[in-house]
This record gives structure tokens, C-alpha cells and sequence, in this order.
């Protein structure tokens, strides 16, 4: 969702520019000119982060393949309207009830437009700027004065610059510029040594060069770059207003190193001279500028007049702080790489696991498959991006109400029943008393919200932590907390955890675990035996959400599965059950 993406490139590019800013302060003694303008270079790493795509950013996901596990072709499956399969089964009933959610859609599509117009006033204002540089460009005349081409490339020689550079000038500009990524221009100002000394021309050319050396024009367009797609945070703008100056202190103090003491003040009044002569906004300058403002100068020029020069310990410090805050930008990576989803994305790293293309069998759904071969201890995954995603279980999760409620007496075995309040249902079925078996068939939901409210939130969070469910995430309330609330699960989850149930890793007393496995059971067949649980995720009378859960037992081995499908109205248990179906009788498992 945009509005997600949005607000997680606020928090990021934030967090950055403040932390930097603040570096920048404390350790304002311990960090040289050049140094300190590294820094921010780490925080266009981190404006980078969110327009990664976290594929790229878990790179171990290039290594994975698909691949048709029987070698034949895929079948072509069109999933129908109608929700009754298997006619001669136990089948059981896909029941949902809406709930109301906040729905982000206008909210989401109002600050999507706003955020394109704002990118596009801004690439307006670029190529503004570009434009005026292209007039630059087109007015310029060589250099034809020998002693300035003799000067110039001395300063070239001593800084060892060896590539061609377009020495100029142009009647456009009051203060000397450099641009250009592939062929760069240093352009000086029309007749510029009628009024310049030599020794201010050789500052000029030494300035402009080390721009040019350090890469400071491609650093350029990065930023406005930046500055375009953050063009909503007011720290960014601050920030860059800052990484502009460092810019130019560190460029200061470069030149500085190699000049002789007597010609710092040359240099400084060369500086001085040129204030507040610049032909751009510094705000979507793609050139470097020797003017700068008067605020800027009078912190340039302090620079300059307490210049020292930097010891081999304050370099030191200078690296070190430098990785710290490097290693604060790596932090965030995790955060990022599962930036769409926040906490509801778990990282699955199993080498017994094949990746399959069964898209023919989701006919317009986006969804995913998850099979696991207890004998083989082998997973087959469809969709390895939907399968570590979470997402609310919904009625799945009345598997383990009911077993929790087991576990805590809330029901027993033998008496499992539950009054009915007298509340009137949407569905026929659940307006009468209900006992285990008849609730998991019906999926009666006010029948397993009253079991939680009796077992209680406390102890509901110490089972889910006990079983690892999900992101046992209870803050939706005891009421609707599975139903496209807080709780959620990724259907890889829902197979590890289903196997764990069965096969009773968890402890619980196993007569507890039989009797939910009695409740689930749907149909046999000559090939094995079916088990399994339907959820519909219902938000605003739109099924937004489909799960389809279980086992197959046959004669020689077990076959986990959960199976999860999306859309914007039309996703529903019923329609993960029979893609599910599909699969399983394809891979001749039932």
C-alpha cells in the first residue's frame, strides 16, 4: 500500500537526517572537513533503502527455481462460483462474517496523487535548471589566454588530473562553475582576468577541481534526485542544505592542504568576492558553485580562518564515527526489506524445499501453496514472496481456540457444548446451541469467541507463544483478534505449525489433539484421507481473504498444506479448498 511505503520513506529519511545532524554536532571535534561531509553520503544510502525491492535486499532469494515436480505440463484450471466440492464428503462449511475495517483506499489514492503532482513540480524545477545550464553551455567560448591554460593545467598536474576537462568561459555567469558527468566544463566568468589576479584564478581552478575530483557532480544529481522523490519531508531539504556546505568546507580545506599559509587569505577574499553571485537556486543546482550565500560564507570563511591542518588521530576518529553511523544505515535494512508488510513477513531458509509454478491453478488470484512431505521432510512452495507473508488466519485459527479451550477445561471431551445466546446469525446453522464438532462444521464463530473470552487473553498469549503462532499478536481484542485483525500468520507457518498439532510437539494431552482431528476430518477416499479447516477473511462485505488448511493421510505418509488466496471481493475458503483439491489430485496425493 502507498500509504505504508510513504510513511515507512518519512520514518527512515528522518530518522537518518536527524541522526546524522546530531553526529554531526556531538562529534563536531572529532570529525575532519572531509569526514564530515562523508557522512551524509550514508544517508543517501539510507533515502536508497526503501525503493529497493527487498528481493534485491535478501539476496539470498536469487537462488531459488521452479520447477514442475511430476515434469509433465501444467494442467489449465479455471476455479468456479461454486463452493460445494466433493458432494460425497463430510465436506465442511465456508461461513464468514464481515467486519469493519478502516478502509485506506481514498486515503491511499489522495496522498498517491499528491505525492506524483509534488514529484512532478519538482522535475519541473530540474529541468528548469537544466535548462539554464544548457544556456550556459551554448554561450560558452574557450579559453584562448595561454597563462590561464598554462595555470590551469598545472593545477591539474598537481592534483593528478589526467582526463580532458573544457576549460571556458560565459557572459551568463558572475561566479565560476563546474558541470558535466562525461564531459565536464569549468567555466569561468567573461574577461574574468581583467579583475582577477592570478593567484585568485589558481584558488578558482584549484576549488573547481577538486570538485571535480571527488565526484561532487554526480553527487549533484543524486541529490536531486533525492530531492524529488522526498520532496514532502522538510529534514531533507535541511539535510541536503547542510551536505551542501560540508561540501563546500571539506572543498575548502582540500585546497587549503596544498596552498601555501600566505595564500589562505587570498583564498578566503577570492571566496569572499563571489558571495551571493550564484546563477542557481542551490536547491536544484546541477553544477558546482563557487558563490554561496552570506550565511554560508560566514561559516566558510570561519572555516577558513581557524584552519588547521588535520592530524593522523582525528582521522582515526573521524573513520570510526564514520562506521558507527554506517552500521546504524545497515541496521535499518531488515526494516526495510520487509517494508509493505512490517512485522508480517518471516524469513524461511530450508534446503529440502522446491519451488513450483502452479499460477495455472490461480486463475486470478494472487495467492500461494505450501506442501510438506513428512516422509521426504520435504516442502513444495508456490509463490515464495505470498508464502512468508502473514496474513490474518481467520477461521483456520478455530483449531487451536478449541484446543487451548481443551487445554484449559474450559471444555472437556465429552462435554463440549455451548448455549446459544439468542443472537440472530446470518446463517442458519449457527442459531442454535453448538458442540465442537457442530461449530468446526459450521464455522461458528460466536462459539469459538466464547470459548477465548473463558480461557482468557493471558493464557491465549502464553499458547500462541508456547506454539509459535504467527506474530501472536493479540492487541485486536479477544473478540476479533484472528479475524482480519492483529493476529496473522504466512502459510508456511500454518504447515509447520499444523505438523507440529499433529504429530503433538506441543505437549498437550494427545486425546485433545484426536478429538480436533475427528472435528476436521472431511473425506476418504481409496487414495487417503482428507483433513482440513476453510477461513474467508470478510472486510467491508468484500472476501478479501481465502485459507485453505490441512493434511492427507494415506497408507505410507502424510501431506501438510495450506493454501491462500487474495483478491479485492471475491477470495473465500471455498475457493482456496478447490484450488487445493486441484493441486493435490495433479500431484496424484488425493
Amino acid at each position: 500500500m502507498f500509504v505504508l511505503h510513504l510513511t515507512v520513506c518519512l520514518i527512515i529519511s528522518s530518522i537518518m537526517a536527524i541522526v546524522v545532524m546530531l553526529i554531526r554536532k556531538i562529534f563536531k571535534n572529532q570529525l575532519s572537513s572531509k569526514w564530515k561531509y562523508n557522512l551524509w553520503f550514508l544517508l543517501l544510502i539510507a533515502l536508497l533503502l526503501p525503493y529497493i525491492p527487498s528481493q534485491l535486499l535478501n539476496f539470498w532469494d536469487k537462488f531459488t527455481w521452479y520447477e514442475n515436480q511430476n515434469g509433465k505440463p501444467l494442467p489449465s484450471f479455471t476455479t468456479t462460483e461454486n463452493p460445494g466440492l466433493w458432494e460425497n464428503g463430510n465436506w465442511m462449511h465456508d461461513f464468514s462474517i464481515s467486519v469493519n475495517r478502516l478502509d485506506l483506499t481514498f486515503l491511499n489514492n489522495t496522498l498517491s496523487i499528491i505525492w506524483i503532482t509534488g514529484v512532478l513540480v519538482m522535475i519541473a524545477l530540474s529541468l528548469h535548471a537544466w535548462i539554464k545550464l544548457r544556456q550556459i553551455k551554448k554561450s560558452i567560448s574557450f579559453l584562448k589566454n595561454n597563462e590561464l591554460i598554462a595555470l590551469f593545467d598545472e593545477c591539474k598536474l598537481g592534483l593528478n588530473v589526467a582526463r580532458p576537462l573544457i576549460l571556458g568561459e560565459s557572459p551568463l555567469i558572475k561566479s565560476p562553475l563546474t558541470f558535466g558527468i562525461f564531459k565536464t566544463y569549468i567555466i569561468l566568468p567573461r574577461h574574468a582576468e581583467e579583475w582577477l589576479s592570478m593567484d585568485k584564478i589558481k584558488c578558482i581552478f584549484l576549488h573547481e577541481l577538486h570538485h571535480y575530483k571527488y565526484k561532487d557532480i554526480a553527487t549533484n544529481y543524486l541529490i536531486v534526485l533525492f530531492q524529488i522523490l522526498y520532496w514532502f519531508n522538510p529534514l531533507i531539504w535541511m539535510a541536503f542544505r547542510e551536505m551542501r556546505l560540508d561540501r563546500e568546507i571539506a572543498c575548502d580545506s582540500a585546497v587549503l592542504n596544498i596552498l601555501d599559509q600566505n595564500q589562505h587569505a587570498t583564498y578566503g577574499n577570492t571566496i569572499i568576492m563571489f558571495a551571493e553571485k550564484s546563477y542557481f537556486q542551490k536547491q536544484f543546482a546541477m553544477a558546482n558553485q563557487l558563490a554561496s550565500s552570506k550565511k554560508q560564507l560566514k561559516k566558510r570563511i570561519e572555516c577558513i580562518a581557524t584552519f588547521t591542518f588535520e592530524t593522523k588521530i582525528l582521522q582515526l576518529k573521524s573513520i570510526l564515527i564514520f562506521i558507527l553511523l554506517a552500521g546504524i544505515v545497515l541496521s535499518q535494512i531488515p526494516i526495510v526489506s520487509a517494508k509493505s508488510y512490517g512485522d508480517d513477513r518471516i524469513n524461511f531458509d530450508n534446503e529440502q524445499t522446491v519451488y513450483e509454478d502452479l499460477s495455472a491453478f490461480f486463475n486470478g488470484y494472487e495467492g500461494s501453496f505450501v506442501l510438506y512431505d513428512l516422509q521426504e521432510k520435504q516442502y513444495n512452495i508456490y509463490n515464495k514472496d505470498k508464502s512468508t507473508l502473514r496474513v490474518s488466519p481467520n477461521s483456520t485459527y478455530k483449531l487451536y481456540s478449541a484446543l487451548f479451550a481443551l487445554e484449559s477445561e474450559v471444555i472437556t471431551r465429552i462435554d463440549n457444548s455451548v448455549k446459544w445466546n439468542g443472537k440472530s446469525y446470518p446463517y442458519q446453522s449457527w442459531n442454535q446451541s453448538q458442540d465442537l464438532f457442530t461449530a468446526l462444521e459450521n464455522s461458528v464463530t460466536w462459539y469459538f469467541q466464547h470459548l477465548d473470552k473463558k480461557v482468557q487473553k493471558k493464557n491465549i498469549k502464553s499458547y500462541l507463544d508456547k506454539i509459535k503462532y504467527g506474530n501472536q499478536n493479540l492487541s485486536g481484542g479477544t473478540e476479533d483478534y484472528w479475524l482480519e485483525s492483529s493476529l496473522k500468520i504466512s502459510p508456511i507457518e500454518q504447515v509447520q505449525i499444523l505438523k507440529d498439532f499433529y504429530t503433538n510437539q506441543f505437549g498437550f494431552d494427545g486425546k485433545n489433539i484426536q478429538l480436533i482431528k475427528d472435528g476436521i476430518k472431511l473425506e476418504t477416499t481409496d487414495n487417503g484421507t482428507l483433513y482440513g479447516k476453510t477461513g474467508t477473511g470478510t472486510v467491508n462485505r468484500k472476501n478479501v481473504n481465502g485459507w485453505f488448511i490441512g493434511y492427507v493421510e494415506t497408507k505410507n505418509n502424510t501431506f501438510f498444506f495450506a493454501t491462500n488466496i487474495e483478491s479485492d471481493h471475491h477470495a473465500s475458503g471455498g475457493m482456496a479448498a478447490e484450488i487445493t483439491k486441484s493441486i493435490l489430485q495433479d500431484k496424484g496425493i488425493n
